[in-house]
């Protein structure tokens, strides 16, 4: 039995060594296909990221916000790395059933240790099993985050943990019949029961069940080792080892998400010179080595847990993107890919091949056959994601914010989607109408610049032009950026009005561009058009530059520079010139208008008194909230006004739902399931709300549309109306004896902080 038991356990155990030493530099070729990042941008700050390393995975700072699955978790990740010395002692116990570790072995507080963590490994993978168990599709449908997830791989890994950890108390109690236990002790608080049973045995009978269980412990673990090592594309498996790197490697060095700003195109490493690109320079992403070798590391540190699936509003109206879905087909076709990569395989621009018939001649068939496949196509084309995939994205960030292991899934979207509209001209046709209205009017409607001060003439208050009533921005405290919707479309414009008042009754002193603004490209860029987003950029910045008093030669009258303040109605606004104008040398201090508004409540000069009865539901625009953490300001203004009583939908602040506009989708139309703002009306509708509000104008747009379309099928009151939280606040600050807007100035308020 002893020798059966050693010589299997050794040899299973060198043959999972080996193939395990093998995929791991599998697994770092493969990574190393991908493309150079910029030098710095992902190992600028080791110390914070080492920390950032440190805080996520021992305090499990993503995985704890789904409750009992994150303690859990936690301990079966910890148990993992930290029993690994009772693998050693099962070796031990091949040659010596009672053998234990040295110096170690014996101390008191190790093996309480041991006792504890091995005990709540077990019940943790036990938890985790059930849960699994009951969050597993009992139909077709949508509504179980695994679903597509490799479930046979899931069991295998959830029943290698619990066998291990089964086997680990089995041992300590055949431990502590051998050793002579006679009762309850700290060693064994948890497994005396196993001692008490195995007490009546045979001294050569537990001496075999030592060997057995030992022999399956060892086992079990290199079989484990073994499957993963011949599989190298089990993320399931493989995110405990690659998550380490996965999250220190991230896009923000300051352990943020990658959230906020894109990157700018980058080809070779090097970001891409726009005014004068070179003629190897690759635009986007058409073939997987395209994708940095970051992008390779996300794909395989995927562990199909389906939290971003089961956050993503497409997903969750009936559209063909699951973020784990389109991760997972990457990933899969990425190893599939790579012995043809590998061996020098690729395609030049012209579609011809970069490697000999004799290099090539080694690559497995299935791997050729990888390689012919296109990234982006539909099923007939054989694609590795189908084009309804990529369009059906509203960057709203949901898969970013929920991903325990930090995949950067919107960066990797847009990628796709800068090759296909910049190269390909491929993308849906609504969506080219915008386009062009923003290269020729500046604004997606493609109304005359003029169009932009027509609110300024209904308001009864002088709202400064810069140009036109004053020379530069230093006369004033904050530049208001209007935005395209704010300034152009009807509903939008009611929140322009109502903030502009507010700012004239506190008092704080502002100015607008006018005609001179241009779109900020947010659209543009996301959609993927780079160019036009670069263009329309620094367009803005050299304004704002000059409107900031940054272009004035003469030193002898130049005016003392302002302080750069914006603030922006529009999140999309906001998101853009505080995140990414600072890549096109634009550096701001931006803030949200609700932030400002809830200091001037604070401050006293705007002072709610007018009740505005009824039950409200806020709406957390994507770009305010996930993308730039903004979740307070309007949420206080809202529990300042008299006579409200705030009711939150089901999917609020982190987990909020998106309107279905983001990521350019506000110029395209759905065709494919249930529309997301009517998704997100049905949730608001279920509060029961006399007032929907929101903080955004393309949210104001689509709720509206959405609450308009269910009164006229009866599905929602008459009297529910949907407004800007400057609207309420607006409601409330003015009484029935109020004089017509435009009361004098007061002083000027403190600053609020930026928010970036």
């Amino acid at each position: 039995m002893q020798l059966a038991a050693i010589v299997v356990s050794l040899v299973v155990a060198a043959v999972g060594v080996a193939l395990f030493a093998r995929a791991i530099g599998q697994i770092y070729r493969y990574v190393r296909l991908g493309q150079p990042v910029p030098a710095g941008t992902r190992t600028d700050d080791p110390k914070q990221r080492t920390i950032t390393v440190a805080k996520e995975f021992l305090g499990h700072t993503r995985m704890n916000r789904w409750g009992i699955v994150g303690v859990a978790h936690w301990f079966v990740a910890v148990g993992f790395f930290s029993l690994v010395l009772t693998l050693v002692n099962a070796f031990g116990q091949l040659f010596q059933a009672d053998w234990t570790l040295p110096i170690i072995g014996d101390w008191l507080p190790y093996e309480i240790f041991v006792e504890f963590v091995g005990t709540t490994t077990t019940l943790g993978i036990l938890t985790l099993i059930v849960i699994r168990q009951l969050s597993l599709p009992t139909r077709p449908g949508r509504k179980s985050r695994f679903t597509g997830s490799n479930i046979g791989q899931a069991y295998f890994v959830e029943a290698v943990i619990l066998i291990i950890g089964l086997c680990i108390m089995s041992l300590r109690g055949v431990e502590g019949a051998l050793h002579h236990v006679g009762g309850y002790e700290a060693a064994y608080f948890v497994s005396y029961p196993l001692v008490a049973a195995f007490k009546g045995l045979s001294l050569s009978t537990l001496q075999n069940l030592a060997y057995l269980v030992a022999t399956i412990k060892i086992a079990t673990s290199f079989i484990w080792m073994i499957t993963v090592s011949l599989k190298t594309d089990m993320g399931v498996a493989w995110h405990r080892f690659l998550a380490f790197p996965n999250i220190w490697f991230k896009r923000e060095s300051s352990g943020d998400v990658a959230l906020g700003a894109l990157q700018p195109m980058v080809s070779g490493g090097k970001p891409i010179d726009f005014e004068d690109p070179g003629e190897d320079d690759q635009f986007g992403v058409s073939q997987v080595e395209h994708f940095s070798w970051k992008g390779i590391l996300d794909f395989s540190t995927c562990t199909e847990c389906g939290r971003c699936q089961s956050q993503c509003p497409a997903w969750n109206t009936g559209k063909p993107l699951s973020p784990k879905l389109l991760i997972m087909s990457l990933r899969e076709h990425a190893h599939a890919k790579a012995p043809y990569l590998l061996a020098g395989g690729g395609k030049t621009t012209e579609g011809e091949e970069k490697a000999s018939a004799e290099a090539l001649k080694d690559v497995p068939a299935s791997a050729l056959a990888e390689a012919e496949r296109p990234l982006i196509g539909t099923a007939e084309e054989n694609g590795v994601i189908d084009p309804d995939v990529l369009w059906s994205c509203t960057t709203c960030g949901a898969c970013v914010e929920q991903c325990p292991v930090d995949i950067e899934h919107i960066d990797h979207i847009v990628d796709m989607r800068r090759y296909q509209v910049m190269i390909e001209s491929s993308f849906p046709s609504e969506a080219g109408t915008m386009l062009k209205n923003l290269e020729k009017k500046g604004n997606p409607w493609g109304l005359p610049k003029k169009q932009r001060l027509a609110w300024v003439k209904e308001v009864d208050f002088e709202v400064p032009i810069v140009g036109e009533d004053i020379e530069d921005l230093t006369e004033v405290e904050y530049l208001y950026w209007v935005g395209c919707a704010g300034a152009l479309e009807d509903r939008a414009k009611k929140t322009t009005k109502a903030f502009a008042e507010l700012l004239n009754i506190a008092g704080v002193k502002f100015a607008i561009m006018g005609g001179e603004e241009n779109c900020t490209g947010d659209s543009a860029r996301r959609l993927g058009n780079e160019f036009l987003f670069q263009q329309l950029g620094a367009e803005n910045v050299a304004m704002l530059n000059m409107a900031f008093g940054e272009d004035d030669e003469d030193e002898s009258t130049k005016k003392p520079k302002s302080k750069k303040k914006i603030v922006a109605t529009c999140p999309h606004c906001f998101n853009t010139i505080a995140n990414e104008y600072p890549q096109l040398g634009g550096e701001y201090e931006v803030i949200h208008h609700t932030q400002l508004l809830q200091h001037l409540v604070d401050e006293g000069k705007l002072v709610p008194v007018t009740p505005v009865e009824g039950i409200i539901t806020y709406h957390d625009p994507c770009y305010l909230g996930r993308h730039n953490k903004v979740y307070t300001p309007p949420r206080e203004i809202i529990a300042k006004v008299p006579g409200l009583r705030n009711e939150e939908m089901h999917r609020h602040k982190e987990r909020g739902f998106c309107c279905g506009a983001g990521g350019a989708r506000m110029w395209m139309e759905e065709r494919i399931g249930k529309r997301i703002n009517n998704e997100r009306v049905d949730e608001a509708l279920s509060v029961n709300p006399d007032i929907v509000s929101t903080a955004c104008p393309f949210c104001l747009v689509m709720l509206t549309d959405s609450v308009n379309g269910k009164k006229n099928d009866g599905k929602a009151k008459e009297s529910i109306q949907v407004v800007d939280v400057a609207q309420l606040l607006l409601d409330s600050v003015k009484t029935p004896s109020d004089p017509p807007a435009g009361a004098p100035e007061s002083a000027q308020q403190p600053e609020p902080e930026p928010a970036k």
